[in-house]
């Protein structure tokens, strides 16, 4: 009864933590909202490809690594910074340019760069980092049997790869399609600037 207890309680903090705005979200609903819903459920399935690898390093101590070698965890800081003030950049840059056709590039091409931009946004956050080398490192059982850190790892990814499925259906709906090709530039111009302000305030932080 206590290892349900403890999965519902982890349950419940993932989905908290996924569902407060982020890189994650910025990316998916770009994704969405600019080329299409499949394009944004490949962000999401990216998205949660990264989490699957972050709670399996968790639960594999993780944690422990990272006390151990405090480099790691500035590489992954610094790193993660650079990626998404890069983003940021591409976002502003590409809102004062012409959309270019969607036939004008190969769908698979596109479904690809879309699972990789999911991918990197989640492994380079290094609040996605943090999250799961402390507070979910805090909330496991010591000594888990492995029926319960393959039902956790199921679990978390399913949260993930759900709620952000989710938000690329509801930001490929057409109204806010529509709604975004009115106002692209300031939104794209916005959204970069949400990307390259964060981007900083990680590559100043130090926690």
């Amino acid at each position: 009864m206590s290892y349900l207890l403890t999965l519902l309680t982890l349950a419940g903090v993932q989905a908290l933590a996924v569902m407060s705005p982020g890189p994650n979200f910025v990316v998916t609903a770009h994704y969405a909202i600019t080329r299409s819903r499949r394009d944004g459920i490949f962000v999401a399935l990216g998205i949660a490809t990264g989490t699957t690898i972050w709670v399996s390093l968790s639960i594999a101590g993780l944690s422990v690594v990272f006390a151990q070698f405090s480099w790691i965890v500035e590489s992954i800081r610094i790193m993660g910074a650079l990626y998404i003030t890069l983003l940021g950049i591409r976002m502003v840059w590409m809102a004062h340019r012409q959309m270019p056709s969607r036939e004008s590039e190969a769908v698979s091409v596109l479904q690809i760069s879309a699972w990789q931009k999911g991918f990197l946004t989640n492994v380079s956050n290094p609040k996605t980092a943090a999250f799961f080398t402390s507070l979910f490192v805090l909330l496991l059982p010591a000594h888990p049997p492995l029926w319960f850190q393959i039902t956790c790892v199921a679990t978390i990814v399913l949260i993930s790869a759900s709620w952000y499925i989710l938000v690329a259906c509801l930001f490929s709906w057409k109204p806010a399609t529509r709604a975004y090709l009115r106002a692209r530039k300031w939104i794209d111009t916005v959204t970069g600037g949400i990307f390259i302000a964060f981007g900083i305030y990680l590559a100043r932080s130090k926690q």
